[in-house]
């Protein structure tokens, strides 16, 4: 008997044992729903936003199913229903252990008033999303919501060293740039040449800026040859100093 037979007849029985397998398990009550129950529940998680409670609440009524019976994609699906869940992999381990590892969404920044962005740029809401501190605030349209995230990030490096610190975009319905910083102040670029407007304004910001504690409120970027910025306004005098003005000083540098 050649190899070829040999593979054959090893195929046929490995089929064989499969088609059976299933036969055998019912007539033994292998698949019954209360045979072998799944009485343990492991979990790998990250717990930043999900609680291991809510993790064993939303996979309680699985268990005490027989290990044959548990349906893995219920599970699954009833886990993943939570909010914060990005994946759930669910596995059986022999004789009475439902395994489940869990990844959570990790916000990067926040969309408009009630959305986030999680690290893979997808859009999500969840309860509470609104106490979640230190993300950057995006705005813009949703079908524009991948440029606005690479302009945030570019951004972020071109301002890298320059003292301003980038918090947010905002991106019009009609095109323009809107940068917001820490403190609340504003940099207006408009739609156009914004990479070299803002280079335009870092190159001589230092110089302008030097000796200006409070630094600036906005800085108007849209102009050809220049742009025009307003200083935040000096501090009130004490009761002992002179009357000073206390409105902010707009220039226009070109």
């Amino acid at each position: 008997m050649n190899n070829r037979v040999l593979l054959k007849l090893l195929a046929w029985t490995i089929a064989l044992v499969l088609v059976a397998l299933p036969v055998i398990g019912v007539l033994n009550g292998w698949f019954a729903t209360d045979r072998w129950p799944v009485k343990y529940l492991q979990v790998e998680a990250e717990y930043n936003h999900v609680s291991a409670e809510q993790i064993r609440a939303a996979a309680a009524t699985h268990l005490g199913t027989g290990f044959f019976a548990l349906n893995l994609e219920s599970v699954r699906s009833a886990v993943a229903a939570l909010p914060w869940i990005e994946a759930v992999e669910a596995r059986k381990q022999w004789p009475d252990t439902l395994v489940l590892r869990i990844r959570e969404r990790q916000p990067f920044a926040r969309w408009g008033e009630q959305r986030l962005i999680d690290r893979d740029g997808t859009l999500f809401s969840v309860p509470g999303s609104e106490d979640v501190q230190g993300l950057p605030q995006l705005e813009g349209p949703d079908d524009r919501l991948s440029d606005v995230v690479d302009f945030y990030a570019a951004t972020q490096k071109t301002l890298a060293g320059s003292g301003i610190v980038l918090t947010g975009v905002n991106l019009s319905g009609r095109g323009s740039w809107t940068l917001a910083l820490s403190g609340g102040a504003q940099i207006l670029l408009g739609h156009d040449d914004v990479d070299r407007r803002l280079q335009r304004f870092l190159a001589v910001y230092p110089q302008i800026g030097a000796g200006r504690a409070g630094g600036f409120q906005h800085a108007d970027l849209r102009y050809t040859n220049g742009f025009a910025i307003a200083w935040v306004a000096p501090a009130a005098p004490s009761s002992n100093d002179k009357p000073a003005a206390a409105h902010a000083a707009a220039e226009t540098h070109t």
